[in-house]
């Protein structure tokens, strides 16, 4: 079994030394990792097989750079630190609501686990939800569901009814080995809106958000290093405003970990109003074009998180994120690395069998809880094509507390809530019943349907269960004619199997080449499949 040194090592920073005034203040976390030699050998022939920009997609990593937590789970550390999101909805200056949207985005990125870590890959089908509960008495929900797993994709719905808040998004990261680094180069966007502002009262003034890409440095030799690397932005289209937001990696001569650079300028014509400088995992600073002035925008030294609450694990379904990944996180918290690669890959083999059953029967997934957007042009959400996927729910409520309603109707998110029949999405119209999943039966949506359904149908949810074809009807004109077409230009099989692989394999194979592809459409580290 392989153990684990980790550091979560102790830095002074420049930037604290010079202006915070508490000395216990003044370090910084080093998110490095101190590879041992049997887990660097570990590494290493993995690795060796590869090279760079090859696909990860089928590379399996050992379990100690895992993160005891799914990445469903992971994606919330965008909404931990509420008092700098819920006062936005309130502020009247049109700019300064933009730089309070900027400030929030920025916040978050600080919260990680000790040296280099990977959330767990998500399984098709999983959900994580938890909630937030403000000083206020008011509540923040979150819903997630993995809609895809090659190339994987996280969907995920976030808001807070009582101040007028709303997150959807999609991340669709994938992989690329880089030599002496891996990258997980985070695609996907998420939409911010504020539903007391902007023109249209039903969609609210929206904020495009994108994800810097993460880097881990040092895979083969040194200590291992995670990075953020590479441009963001945070566009308000309605505003005419947008923030360019630039993640630095370290060079190999000169730089620093953990810088960032940016500005905040009218789209249209390109003035730029405020610059962005610091570390985003210790002071950032913004500074006044106009008027020269420079001030702390966000000290993540004394930023106190506010970490979401879920369900008890014995109140989940087997799909729940906490619960199918139990025994695989508690290995992974005990470092007991040999059960932990036992636990995991009991889940991904029932994932690969899962789907192969479901090739066997002919049956199509879709997500449970999302649904297709309906964009382009004259779309009900055009606009949002990048999400691909978003909450099959609507969410109208006049008031609050009704919109909370609709909320836990989706799925069951607070502790003693059960999943009942009111929180399915009832098919339209009959349907045959499909084949059995290793999880319960689920509404799932039709897509062929949306289109000739939602003219009628409006906003109301669509029928959602997997097709099943009937059998072919031999009597039918057109499969005789098929099969006079057959015999007329076939030739009538030999006895026994099709495909007689022992036969096969006796025979000289050509050598099989092997080719890299420049782009990876699955996870970094522990996708299998």
């Amino acid at each position: 079994m392989m153990g684990l040194v980790t550091g979560r090592r102790r830095a002074t920073s420049t930037a604290s030394s010079k202006s915070s005034g508490d000395a216990n203040q003044d370090v910084a976390e080093d998110d490095t990792l101190v590879v041992e030699p049997d887990q660097g050998n570990v590494l290493s022939h993995i690795i060796s097989q590869l090279r760079p920009g090859a696909d990860l997609s089928r590379v399996v990593l050992p379990t100690f750079i895992l993160e005891p937590r799914s990445m469903l789970e992971r994606i919330t550390n965008f909404m931990c630190h509420p008092e700098m999101l819920l006062p936005i909805p309130e502020i009247d200056d049109p700019v300064q609501r933009f730089v309070a949207v900027v400030k929030f985005y920025l916040s978050g990125w600080h919260i990680r686990p000790p040296g280099v870590k990977k959330p767990l890959n998500p399984v098709l089908g999983e959900i994580f939800t938890c909630y937030w509960d403000f000083p206020d008495k008011t509540r923040g929900y979150y819903i997630s569901e993995q809609t895809s797993h090659h190339p994987p994709k996280s969907s995920y719905f976030y808001m807070v009814p009582g101040h007028n808040i709303r997150v959807d998004g999609t991340l669709k990261p994938r992989s690329k080995f880089l030599g002496n680094s891996a990258a997980s180069m985070m695609e996907g966007i998420a939409i911010l809106s504020l539903l007391n502002r902007g023109k249209d009262p039903q969609r609210g003034e929206r904020y495009i958000l994108t994800q810097p890409n993460m880097y881990a440095r040092g895979i083969l030799f040194g200590k291992m290093k995670y990075e953020l690397g590479d441009h963001s932005y945070v566009r308000c289209p309605e505003l005419d405003l947008v923030a360019d937001v630039e993640f630095k990696t370290k060079g190999w001569v000169s730089g620093t970990y953990n810088a960032i650079g940016g500005t905040i300028r009218r789209e249209s014509t390109g003035e730029i109003l405020y610059e962005l400088s610091g570390l985003w995992s210790e002071e950032m600073y913004l500074r006044d074009v106009k008027t020269g002035h420079k001030e702390m925008f966000f000290n993540a030294l004394h930023a106190k998180s506010s970490p979401p609450i879920a369900r008890p694990i014995e109140e989940q379904e087997e799909r729940e994120s906490q619960k199918i990944w139990a025994a695989t996180a508690k290995a992974v918290k005990e470092r007991n690395h040999e059960l932990a690669t036992i636990e995991k890959t009991k889940i991904e083999d029932q994932q690969r069998e899962e789907a192969a059953k479901r090739i066997n029967d002919g049956v199509e997934w879709h997500p449970r809880l999302f649904r297709m957007v309906r964009g382009g042009p004259g779309g009900s959400e055009e606009g949002e094509e990048d999400l691909e996927w978003i909450i099959n729910a609507t969410i109208d409520g006049d008031t609050p507390e009704k919109q909370a309603e609709q909320i836990m109707a989706i799925y069951p998110i607070l502790k003693g809530q059960r999943f009942v029949e009111k929180n399915t999405i009832p098919p339209r119209t009959p349907v045959a019943s499909p084949s059995k999943e290793a999880h319960p039966p689920v509404p799932t949506i039709d897509h062929e349907k949306l289109g000739h359904e939602e003219a009628a149908a409006g906003s109301e949810l669509v029928d959602t269960a997997p097709k099943v074809h009937p059998p072919l009807d031999p009597s039918h004109e057109s499969t005789t004619e098929i099969q006079t077409l057959l015999v007329a230009t076939g030739a009538v099989a030999k006895e026994g199997p099709l495909i007689d692989f022992h036969d096969d394999m006796a025979k000289d194979l050509p050598p099989i080449k092997k080719v890299d592809t420049d782009d990876s459409h699955d996870e970094f580290v522990d996708a299998q499949n």
